[in-house]
This record gives structure tokens, sequence and C-alpha cells, in this order.
């Protein structure tokens, strides 16, 4: 017969499986330290030595890692989403800006489907709240409250996979490997027509209208692609016109 005994599970083996959720479900962030871990073991109710021996199974598994005198982090487990040589390419080809926000366009649109139909009240009051921060925040700080936004729409949609691989895409963007989006967003127009756009998803959501939150992401990156677009072809032609000068100031 297929049966054992029952036996009761390692607090150990219970540390790791809660941790291990903790980081999949993108509680737990790359680069986040944890808890001192005194104040770890109170808080998950187990010895230190359980902790520790939890703690070195999820170093093992590549989950953690330990600094010297500065404790222990999540490990940036992200980083082997895109390869380094991917990366570089990424950051050389223009074609790969408009793949970019193409893939955005399509994975955010389902994921703010998926938010407004199954996401929780909580899951859309976090998103309401991100958006009440981007409408307050001044210009400065509107490109990382942008991203914010989104991300808490990303993680409405409680897909795990739809998580990570988002999330590995905006450290990308933060870093500037598809395009500044501080240039981007600043030549887009009025600041209030961005954040007409921002309301228009957010209602959506709030609305738990699935159709028209996702129409409402594809209007929105539908008009960053544009105006990058609008971007490159100033600069083009601003770079015609510094020839020009140049020539006629040589004649």
């Amino acid at each position: 017969m297929p049966f054992q005994k029952v036996q009761s599970e390692k607090l150990a083996s219970a540390v790791v499986r809660q941790i291990e959720q903790l980081i999949l479900r993108g509680i737990l962030r790359p680069g986040e330290r944890l808890p001192a871990e005194r104040e770890l073991s109170e808080r998950m109710g187990v010895s230190r030595p359980s902790l520790r021996e939890a703690l070195s199974e999820l170093q093992e598994a590549g989950l953690l890692v330990a600094r010297a005198g500065a404790g222990v982090y999540v490990a940036e487990v992200l980083g082997s989403a895109f390869s380094p040589a991917l990366v570089r390419l990424f950051a050389t080809h223009d074609d790969a800006v408009y793949d970019a926000l193409d893939f955005r366009r399509d994975v955010e649109g389902l994921a703010a489907d998926r938010a407004a139909r199954h996401g929780s009240e909580t899951d859309l009051a976090v998103i309401d709240a991100a958006m009440n921060k981007l409408e307050a925040a001044p210009p400065a700080e509107a490109v990382a409250l942008d991203a914010e936004f989104h991300m808490a729409i990303i993680e409405a949609s409680n897909n795990v996979v739809l998580l990570h691989m988002m999330r590995s895409m905006y450290d990308l963007l933060e870093g500037g490997v598809f395009y500044n989006r501080q240039v981007v967003f600043a030549r887009c127009g009025e600041r209030d027509l961005l954040l007409d756009q921002h309301r228009a998803i957010n209602a959506a959501l709030q609305a738990r209208d699935g159709a028209a939150a996702r129409a409402a992401i594809e209007a929105h990156l539908d008009y960053i692609a544009a105006a990058y677009r609008d971007q490159k072809r100033a600069e083009a032609n601003e770079e015609i016109s510094q020839r020009r000068l140049r020539h006629d100031i040589a004649r």
C-alpha cells in the first residue's frame, strides 16, 4: 500500500515554506533585508536554531544571501530573467523598445482584466492608493510612482509567473535599458493627460470592468509608444538641423 505514517512537520521546514511563499508572491522582494535573527524568530514563533536551519536551507537554494556584518537578504533572483547579453542587445536596438511596449500592452492588459475580475478588495485599495500618490506627486517623482501604480495592477492579477516576469521588465525600464522614461514622460505633453489615462485605468478597475481596464491600459501604452516615436523623430530632425547649421557657418 502507498500510505505512510503521518509525521509532524519540522519547524525549520515550516519556516522554509513560509519564506518561499513570501518570495513567490512578491511580498518579500529581491534585495530586501530580513529582520534580525532574534526579531524574526520571535515573529515566526520558532527557536533560533530552527530559524538558522531554515535560513541555511534557503541560502543553499539560492533564494537568500548572507552578507557579512549586514544580515540576510532576498537574493536578486530576478536577474536571471534576462541574460546580460540579451540586456545589451535590448539597450542597443530601437526595435526592442517597440517590442517591449507591445509586450507590456498585451501582458498588462491581461493583468488589468484579471485584477478587475479576480482581485480582492484589498488589491483594488492598493491600486487606488497608488493612484492617489501619483496624482499628488511632484513631476520629479511621477515616473517612479507611475511604475508603482502599474506594478500594483500586476500584483492584483495574483499570478506569480506574471508578477516576476513584469518585475524583471520594470527593472530594465528603471535602468533605462529600453528608453529613458523620464525623457519620454517629459515630452508626453500635459501631465494632466497622462493622469487622465491613469484615472481611466483605475476607474475601470474599481468598477471591476475587465474589458474597460484592458482597453484603458492599451490606450495608455499606445500613447507612450507614439510619444517615443515623436521623440526619436524630433531627435533625428534636430541632428539634421545641427549639421545644416554647422555647414552654413563653415561656408
